[in-house]
């Protein structure tokens, strides 16, 4: 019994030993776990504040290339807003000046138009067209070679046979003196034109504008075409393009016609064409007539410089011959020389042989 409770004792004292030692572990684990989370708190603490202090760090730096990025777009966004204001102040302005030039045009269309019709309204007169005519050809005639200009053409020129023609062009040879007459067939050509008219009375005025303008082919032909004295052609000289177009156009036999009584039609712009063509060739024949004068001097110069050569040889041949005969005094002068060196040396010799 004894060993009994001795042995119960024993186990007590051992349980009471584990549990103090228990006890005494969990002390040190509580404590231990009291540092850790202590420093843990303390790690979590420093870790937060860090990383806040990070994030503010990280926060103001973005917050200073946003800051920055956005003043260069801004930067950007002005300059771009001020280049296109600039853009369009100038457009503003071009268009501005455009509708002032486009208002002054108006006016000058304006003007025109009443200029237009007082100008139908004049040329409804035929002797007011008659003049209309001439003095438009005489501008062009004076445009291409200078006004006044008598040695190349005359205006209202006056023929042997009691004709006179508007203009006389005094072109060189083959052509000759053209004759050019202004012819204006205004009211049939108007009525024919008309839409507002009837097809019969459109018809109507085609054939009599047709007739007219035979008949004005015919007089230039007749009057204008004289043998031997003008040029085997003339011209007749339409100073509306309208009326000219026409002809291109709807009426090419009345141009074949004009072409077997060897008149040419023409316009303000076709006569223009003509008359230049005309003068480059007469500048061309001119330069041409220059260039026979300067190869027929040419000619003469060289029969000159022939003659030149022939005279200067036998200068240089007489030349030559004194210079021969100039070398050969000199040789002889020179052997000349020597004799008298010889001679005086001889006489020497003696008169040293004298004396000893």
């Amino acid at each position: 019994m004894e060993y009994v409770i001795i042995g119960l004792l024993v186990l007590i004292i051992i349980l009471i030993i584990i549990l103090f030692i228990k006890q005494k572990n969990n002390e040190n684990i509580v404590e231990r776990l009291s540092k850790i989370e202590v420093n843990m708190v303390k790690e979590i603490g420093d870790f937060k504040l860090d990383f806040s202090h990070n994030i503010n760090d990280d926060f103001n730096t973005l917050n200073e290339k946003i800051d920055y990025r956005l003043r260069l777009i801004s930067d950007k966004v002005n300059e771009r807003l001020d280049e296109n204001f600039e853009k369009t102040n100038k457009t503003f302005a071009t268009v501005l000046e455009r509708i002032s030039k486009i208002d002054e045009a108006q006016k000058k269309i304006d003007s025109l138009s009443n200029d237009i019709v007082s100008l139908q309204g004049i040329l409804t007169d035929k002797k007011t067209r008659g003049i209309f005519g001439e003095v438009n050809l005489e501008h062009i005639m004076a445009n291409i070679f200078g006004p006044n200009n008598d040695k190349i053409y005359k205006m209202q020129y006056s023929f042997d046979n009691n004709t006179i023609a508007d203009c006389a062009l005094f072109a060189p040879e083959p052509l000759g003196l053209v004759a050019i007459d202004s012819k204006f067939p205004l009211e049939n050509y108007q009525i024919m034109v008309d839409k507002k008219n009837s097809t019969s009375i459109r018809d109507n005025a085609e054939k009599l504008f047709k007739t007219d303008m035979k008949k004005h082919i015919d007089a230039i032909s007749s009057k204008y075409i004289i043998p031997g004295v003008t040029s085997d052609q003339a011209i007749l000289f339409l100073p509306a393009e309208a009326i000219f177009a026409e002809l291109n156009a709807y009426h090419t036999e009345i141009l074949d016609y004009a072409f077997k009584k060897r008149v040419w039609i023409t316009s303000p712009t076709t006569l223009m064409s003509t008359l230049t063509t005309i003068q480059v060739i007469m500048k061309n024949m001119e330069r041409d007539k220059y260039a026979k004068v300067i190869h027929n001097e040419l000619v003469l110069l060289d029969t000159e410089f022939k003659r030149y050569k022939d005279r200067w040889d036998k200068l240089y041949r007489s030349i030559e011959t004194v210079s021969k005969d100039v070398k050969d005094i000199h040789t002889t002068t020179e052997k000349i020389t020597k004799r008298f060196d010889s001679i005086n040396q001889v006489e020497m010799d003696s008169l040293d042989y004298t004396a000893e």
